[in-house]
Protein backbone atom coordinates (compact mmCIF):
# COMPACT_ATOMS: atom_id res chain seq x y z
CA UNK A 1 0.00 0.00 0.00
CA UNK A 2 1.56 3.43 -0.90
CA UNK A 3 1.82 6.37 1.94
CA UNK A 4 -0.42 9.23 2.42
CA UNK A 5 0.08 12.14 0.12
CA UNK A 6 2.01 13.95 1.99
CA UNK A 7 4.62 11.53 2.51
CA UNK A 8 4.35 9.79 -0.69
CA UNK A 9 7.99 9.82 -3.02
CA UNK A 10 6.23 8.71 -6.10
CA UNK A 11 4.37 10.47 -8.55
CA UNK A 12 2.52 8.57 -11.28
CA UNK A 13 0.97 9.23 -15.07
CA UNK A 14 1.06 13.13 -14.33
CA UNK A 15 4.58 14.15 -15.59
CA UNK A 16 3.12 16.82 -17.75
CA UNK A 17 0.95 18.28 -14.31
CA UNK A 18 4.13 18.31 -12.43
CA UNK A 19 6.12 20.13 -14.79
CA UNK A 20 4.12 22.99 -15.55
CA UNK A 21 4.59 23.58 -11.66
CA UNK A 22 8.38 23.04 -12.20
CA UNK A 23 8.31 25.27 -14.59
CA UNK A 24 6.11 28.04 -13.32
CA UNK A 25 8.52 28.51 -10.33
CA UNK A 26 11.85 27.58 -12.42
CA UNK A 27 10.32 30.77 -14.40
CA UNK A 28 10.73 33.31 -11.24
CA UNK A 29 7.42 34.33 -12.43
CA UNK A 30 5.44 31.61 -9.66
CA UNK A 31 1.62 32.22 -9.41
CA UNK A 32 0.57 32.35 -5.70
CA UNK A 33 -2.44 30.46 -6.12
CA UNK A 34 -3.20 26.73 -7.74
CA UNK A 35 -6.38 24.95 -8.01
CA UNK A 36 -5.54 20.96 -8.95
CA UNK A 37 -8.86 19.85 -9.75
CA UNK A 38 -10.35 16.14 -10.97
CA UNK A 39 -12.04 13.40 -10.21
CA UNK A 40 -11.32 11.27 -6.86
CA UNK A 41 -8.09 9.20 -6.14
CA UNK A 42 -5.94 10.35 -8.77
CA UNK A 43 -3.31 11.74 -6.95
CA UNK A 44 -3.79 15.51 -6.60
CA UNK A 45 -3.10 15.42 -3.17
CA UNK A 46 0.41 13.74 -3.75
CA UNK A 47 1.07 15.87 -6.33
CA UNK A 48 0.19 19.33 -4.07
CA UNK A 49 2.91 17.73 -1.49
CA UNK A 50 5.64 16.74 -4.30
CA UNK A 51 5.01 20.42 -5.18
CA UNK A 52 5.16 21.89 -1.75
CA UNK A 53 8.21 20.20 -0.14
CA UNK A 54 10.27 20.68 -3.82
CA UNK A 55 9.83 24.35 -3.34
CA UNK A 56 10.74 24.28 0.15
CA UNK A 57 13.83 22.72 -0.12
CA UNK A 58 15.03 25.28 -3.20
CA UNK A 59 13.62 23.58 -6.15
CA UNK A 60 16.60 20.89 -6.12
CA UNK A 61 17.26 19.80 -9.53
CA UNK A 62 17.10 16.11 -10.26
CA UNK A 63 18.15 15.12 -13.77
CA UNK A 64 16.58 12.27 -15.41
CA UNK A 65 13.46 12.53 -12.67
CA UNK A 66 10.12 13.25 -12.85
CA UNK A 67 9.74 16.36 -12.26
CA UNK A 68 9.37 18.02 -8.72
CA UNK A 69 11.83 15.62 -7.47
CA UNK A 70 12.91 14.92 -4.20
CA UNK A 71 15.15 12.13 -2.07
CA UNK A 72 13.14 10.63 0.43
CA UNK A 73 16.17 10.97 2.32
CA UNK A 74 16.52 14.76 2.45
CA UNK A 75 15.34 16.47 5.76
CA UNK A 76 12.23 18.62 3.64
CA UNK A 77 10.90 15.33 2.94
CA UNK A 78 10.85 13.71 5.94
CA UNK A 79 9.48 17.22 8.10
CA UNK A 80 6.81 17.62 5.07
CA UNK A 81 6.22 13.40 5.83
CA UNK A 82 5.74 14.07 9.65
CA UNK A 83 4.07 17.19 9.22
CA UNK A 84 6.62 19.12 11.03
CA UNK A 85 7.87 21.25 8.68
CA UNK A 86 7.12 25.48 9.80
CA UNK A 87 6.58 26.67 6.47
CA UNK A 88 3.61 24.21 5.38
CA UNK A 89 0.69 24.51 6.40
CA UNK A 90 -2.25 21.72 5.40
CA UNK A 91 -6.03 21.44 6.07
CA UNK A 92 -8.19 18.76 5.17
CA UNK A 93 -11.52 17.73 6.42
CA UNK A 94 -10.99 14.59 8.89
CA UNK A 95 -13.02 12.50 10.22
CA UNK A 96 -13.86 13.74 13.93
CA UNK A 97 -16.09 11.74 17.06
CA UNK A 98 -17.29 8.49 16.81
CA UNK A 99 -16.30 8.80 12.83
CA UNK A 100 -18.12 11.58 11.63
CA UNK A 101 -16.97 13.10 8.34
CA UNK A 102 -16.17 16.78 9.41
CA UNK A 103 -15.84 19.87 7.32
CA UNK A 104 -13.50 22.68 6.90
CA UNK A 105 -14.25 25.27 9.65
CA UNK A 106 -14.00 29.00 9.27
CA UNK A 107 -11.19 28.61 12.40
CA UNK A 108 -9.07 26.69 9.64
CA UNK A 109 -9.21 29.22 7.12
CA UNK A 110 -8.37 31.91 9.63
CA UNK A 111 -5.27 30.04 10.48
CA UNK A 112 -4.47 30.20 7.32
CA UNK A 113 -4.46 34.22 7.21
CA UNK A 114 -2.35 33.92 10.36
CA UNK A 115 0.22 31.68 9.16
CA UNK A 116 0.69 33.36 5.93
CA UNK A 117 0.94 36.89 8.29
CA UNK A 118 4.12 35.28 9.39
CA UNK A 119 8.06 35.62 8.37
CA UNK A 120 9.30 31.95 6.78
CA UNK A 121 11.23 29.95 9.88
CA UNK A 122 13.64 29.13 6.82
CA UNK A 123 14.23 32.30 5.07
CA UNK A 124 12.62 30.82 1.78
CA UNK A 125 9.25 29.89 0.67
CA UNK A 126 5.90 29.34 2.95
CA UNK A 127 3.46 26.64 1.36
CA UNK A 128 -0.34 26.32 2.03
CA UNK A 129 -1.97 22.89 0.82
CA UNK A 130 -5.80 22.88 1.35
CA UNK A 131 -7.54 19.41 0.67
CA UNK A 132 -11.76 18.97 -0.68
CA UNK A 133 -11.50 22.87 -0.28
CA UNK A 134 -15.88 21.93 -1.36
CA UNK A 135 -16.19 20.20 1.79
CA UNK A 136 -16.58 23.32 3.97
CA UNK A 137 -18.84 25.14 5.89
CA UNK A 138 -20.89 26.47 3.02
CA UNK A 139 -19.80 30.13 1.69
CA UNK A 140 -17.81 31.21 5.06
CA UNK A 141 -14.09 29.06 4.92
CA UNK A 142 -14.12 30.40 0.83
CA UNK A 143 -15.11 33.84 1.81
CA UNK A 144 -12.27 34.33 4.22
CA UNK A 145 -9.46 32.25 2.36
CA UNK A 146 -10.36 34.95 -0.61
CA UNK A 147 -8.69 37.56 1.39
CA UNK A 148 -5.33 35.52 1.30
CA UNK A 149 -5.71 34.84 -2.76
CA UNK A 150 -6.99 38.27 -3.38
CA UNK A 151 -3.42 40.06 -1.15
CA UNK A 152 -0.80 37.28 -1.15
CA UNK A 153 2.21 37.93 1.03
CA UNK A 154 5.14 37.64 -0.76
CA UNK A 155 7.00 34.24 -1.28
CA UNK A 156 3.79 32.67 -0.81
CA UNK A 157 1.96 29.25 -2.66
CA UNK A 158 -1.30 27.90 -1.72
CA UNK A 159 -2.38 25.01 -3.56
CA UNK A 160 -5.74 23.78 -3.04
CA UNK A 161 -7.02 20.45 -4.00
CA UNK A 162 -10.82 19.96 -5.08
CA UNK A 163 -12.34 16.67 -6.73
CA UNK A 164 -15.54 19.56 -7.39
CA UNK A 165 -14.14 22.75 -8.76
CA UNK A 166 -17.47 23.61 -10.01
CA UNK A 167 -18.49 23.61 -6.17
CA UNK A 168 -15.42 26.35 -5.29
CA UNK A 169 -16.66 30.11 -5.49
CA UNK A 170 -15.80 31.57 -9.14
CA UNK A 171 -13.79 33.90 -7.20
CA UNK A 172 -11.92 31.53 -5.91
CA UNK A 173 -11.01 29.64 -9.28
CA UNK A 174 -10.66 33.13 -11.03
CA UNK A 175 -7.70 33.75 -8.54
CA UNK A 176 -5.92 30.42 -9.32
CA UNK A 177 -3.94 28.95 -12.17
CA UNK A 178 -5.77 25.76 -12.45
CA UNK A 179 -4.20 22.30 -13.61
CA UNK A 180 -6.87 19.20 -13.91
CA UNK A 181 -5.47 15.88 -13.81
CA UNK A 182 -7.02 13.06 -15.26
CA UNK A 183 -7.34 9.36 -15.25
CA UNK A 184 -4.46 6.99 -15.55
CA UNK A 185 -3.42 4.65 -18.70
CA UNK A 186 -4.41 1.41 -18.29
CA UNK A 187 -0.71 0.18 -18.59
CA UNK A 188 0.09 2.53 -15.28
CA UNK A 189 -3.41 1.16 -13.47
CA UNK A 190 -1.85 -2.11 -13.51
CA UNK A 191 1.50 -1.26 -12.85
CA UNK A 192 0.29 0.47 -9.66
CA UNK A 193 -2.35 -2.05 -8.40
CA UNK A 194 0.47 -4.70 -8.93
CA UNK A 195 2.81 -3.25 -6.59
CA UNK A 196 0.42 -1.88 -4.32
CA UNK A 197 -1.83 -5.53 -3.90
CA UNK A 198 0.75 -8.31 -4.45
CA UNK A 199 -1.40 -10.73 -2.38
CA UNK A 200 -4.41 -9.87 -4.21
CA UNK A 201 -5.44 -12.41 -6.87
CA UNK A 202 -4.72 -10.75 -10.48
CA UNK A 203 -8.19 -11.13 -11.58
CA UNK A 204 -9.48 -8.85 -8.56
CA UNK A 205 -6.91 -6.48 -9.70
CA UNK A 206 -8.05 -6.13 -12.81
CA UNK A 207 -12.08 -5.80 -11.58
CA UNK A 208 -10.51 -3.19 -9.54
CA UNK A 209 -8.90 -1.33 -12.40
CA UNK A 210 -11.83 -1.38 -14.31
CA UNK A 211 -14.21 -0.13 -12.12
CA UNK A 212 -12.14 3.03 -10.63
CA UNK A 213 -11.80 4.19 -14.59
CA UNK A 214 -8.22 5.15 -14.04
CA UNK A 215 -7.70 6.42 -10.67
CA UNK A 216 -5.81 4.92 -8.33
CA UNK A 217 -6.96 5.99 -4.90
CA UNK A 218 -9.79 5.32 -5.59
CA UNK A 219 -9.02 1.32 -6.54
CA UNK A 220 -7.55 1.20 -3.27
CA UNK A 221 -10.93 2.60 -1.63
CA UNK A 222 -12.68 0.43 -3.37
CA UNK A 223 -10.36 -2.46 -1.94
CA UNK A 224 -10.77 -1.72 1.82
CA UNK A 225 -14.60 -1.00 1.37
CA UNK A 226 -15.06 -4.65 -0.10
CA UNK A 227 -15.53 -2.86 -4.09
CA UNK A 228 -15.65 -5.85 -6.44
CA UNK A 229 -18.66 -7.21 -3.90
CA UNK A 230 -20.48 -3.70 -3.90
CA UNK A 231 -20.04 -3.37 -7.48
CA UNK A 232 -22.05 -6.77 -7.79
CA UNK A 233 -25.08 -5.55 -5.23
CA UNK A 234 -25.09 -2.19 -7.35
CA UNK A 235 -25.64 -4.35 -10.76
CA UNK A 236 -28.22 -6.21 -9.05
CA UNK A 237 -30.12 -3.27 -7.64
CA UNK A 238 -30.18 -1.94 -10.98
CA UNK A 239 -30.82 -4.91 -12.55
CA UNK A 240 -34.25 -5.51 -10.69
CA UNK A 241 -35.64 -1.81 -11.41
CA UNK A 242 -37.48 -0.30 -11.91
CA UNK A 243 -39.31 -3.69 -10.11
CA UNK A 244 -37.53 -4.07 -7.35
CA UNK A 245 -39.07 -5.87 -4.77
CA UNK A 246 -39.27 -5.25 -0.86
CA UNK A 247 -37.50 -8.36 -0.34
CA UNK A 248 -35.00 -7.66 -2.59
CA UNK A 249 -34.65 -3.94 -1.67
CA UNK A 250 -34.37 -5.42 1.93
CA UNK A 251 -31.23 -7.98 1.09
CA UNK A 252 -29.43 -5.67 -0.57
CA UNK A 253 -29.66 -2.51 1.96
CA UNK A 254 -28.53 -5.31 4.84
CA UNK A 255 -25.65 -6.70 2.61
CA UNK A 256 -24.31 -3.48 2.12
CA UNK A 257 -24.24 -2.58 5.65
CA UNK A 258 -22.88 -5.64 7.16
CA UNK A 259 -19.72 -3.91 8.13
CA UNK A 260 -19.35 -2.50 11.33
CA UNK A 261 -17.50 0.45 9.85
CA UNK A 262 -19.32 2.86 7.19
CA UNK A 263 -16.47 1.77 4.35
CA UNK A 264 -18.57 -1.01 2.68
CA UNK A 265 -21.91 2.09 2.19
CA UNK A 266 -19.48 4.80 0.84
CA UNK A 267 -18.19 2.43 -1.85
CA UNK A 268 -21.71 1.80 -2.68
CA UNK A 269 -22.83 4.71 -3.07
CA UNK A 270 -20.10 6.01 -5.03
CA UNK A 271 -20.50 2.94 -7.21
CA UNK A 272 -24.19 3.63 -7.57
CA UNK A 273 -23.42 7.36 -8.44
CA UNK A 274 -21.11 6.35 -10.93
CA UNK A 275 -22.89 3.96 -12.69
CA UNK A 276 -25.94 7.13 -12.96
CA UNK A 277 -23.33 9.57 -14.27
CA UNK A 278 -22.11 6.86 -17.08
CA UNK A 279 -25.77 6.39 -18.09
CA UNK A 280 -26.37 10.32 -18.42
CA UNK A 281 -23.39 11.16 -20.00
CA UNK A 282 -24.17 7.95 -22.68
CA UNK A 283 -27.62 9.29 -23.38
CA UNK A 284 -25.95 12.93 -23.76
CA UNK A 285 -23.94 12.01 -26.30
CA UNK A 286 -26.90 10.48 -28.29
CA UNK A 287 -26.92 7.09 -26.96
CA UNK A 288 -30.22 5.10 -25.37
CA UNK A 289 -30.70 5.75 -21.49
CA UNK A 290 -30.22 2.98 -18.90
CA UNK A 291 -34.03 1.04 -18.50
CA UNK A 292 -33.29 1.69 -15.15
CA UNK A 293 -33.50 5.35 -15.13
CA UNK A 294 -36.87 5.12 -16.19
CA UNK A 295 -38.64 8.41 -17.84
CA UNK A 296 -36.14 10.37 -16.30
CA UNK A 297 -34.79 13.73 -18.30
CA UNK A 298 -31.11 14.37 -18.17
CA UNK A 299 -31.26 17.19 -16.08
CA UNK A 300 -33.81 14.96 -13.47
CA UNK A 301 -31.15 12.15 -13.84
CA UNK A 302 -28.34 15.11 -12.64
CA UNK A 303 -30.58 15.98 -9.79
CA UNK A 304 -30.83 12.46 -8.93
CA UNK A 305 -27.19 12.05 -8.89
CA UNK A 306 -26.70 15.39 -6.78
CA UNK A 307 -29.47 13.97 -4.22
CA UNK A 308 -27.68 10.78 -3.84
CA UNK A 309 -24.38 12.18 -3.54
CA UNK A 310 -25.95 14.30 -0.64
CA UNK A 311 -27.67 11.31 1.30
CA UNK A 312 -24.61 9.53 1.60
CA UNK A 313 -22.72 12.79 2.76
CA UNK A 314 -25.29 13.51 5.20
CA UNK A 315 -25.33 9.81 6.45
CA UNK A 316 -21.55 9.53 7.02
CA UNK A 317 -21.05 13.16 8.54
CA UNK A 318 -24.27 12.96 10.99
CA UNK A 319 -24.27 9.21 11.61
CA UNK A 320 -27.37 8.60 10.54
CA UNK A 321 -29.24 4.95 10.14
CA UNK A 322 -27.43 3.27 7.38
CA UNK A 323 -30.00 0.68 6.25
CA UNK A 324 -32.27 3.63 6.16
CA UNK A 325 -30.28 5.17 4.03
CA UNK A 326 -29.98 2.97 1.72
CA UNK A 327 -33.44 2.02 1.41
CA UNK A 328 -34.17 6.30 1.07
CA UNK A 329 -31.99 5.26 -2.01
CA UNK A 330 -34.05 2.65 -3.37
CA UNK A 331 -36.96 5.37 -3.06
CA UNK A 332 -35.28 7.87 -4.92
CA UNK A 333 -34.36 5.63 -7.97
CA UNK A 334 -37.80 4.14 -7.91
CA UNK A 335 -39.50 7.77 -8.36
CA UNK A 336 -38.25 7.73 -11.95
Amino acid sequence: MPPEPRANPELIGHDDAARTLAEAAESGRLHHAWLIAGPPGLGKATLAYRFARWLLAGRPAAPGRTPLFLAESDPVFQRVAAGAHADLLSLAPNLGERGKKEVLRAEDARAVRRFLSLTAAEGGWRAVVIENLEQSERGIVQNILLKTLEEPPPRTVQVIVTDAADALLPTIRSRCRRIDLHPLAEDAMRQLLDDWLPDMPATKRAGLARIADGAPGLALTLAAGEGLEMQALVERLLAALPNLAARQALEIAEATTARRDAAALVTFFALLRRAIAASLRAAARGGPPAAWLGARSLSDGAVLWERLGRLADETERLNLDRKQAVLTAFGLLADG
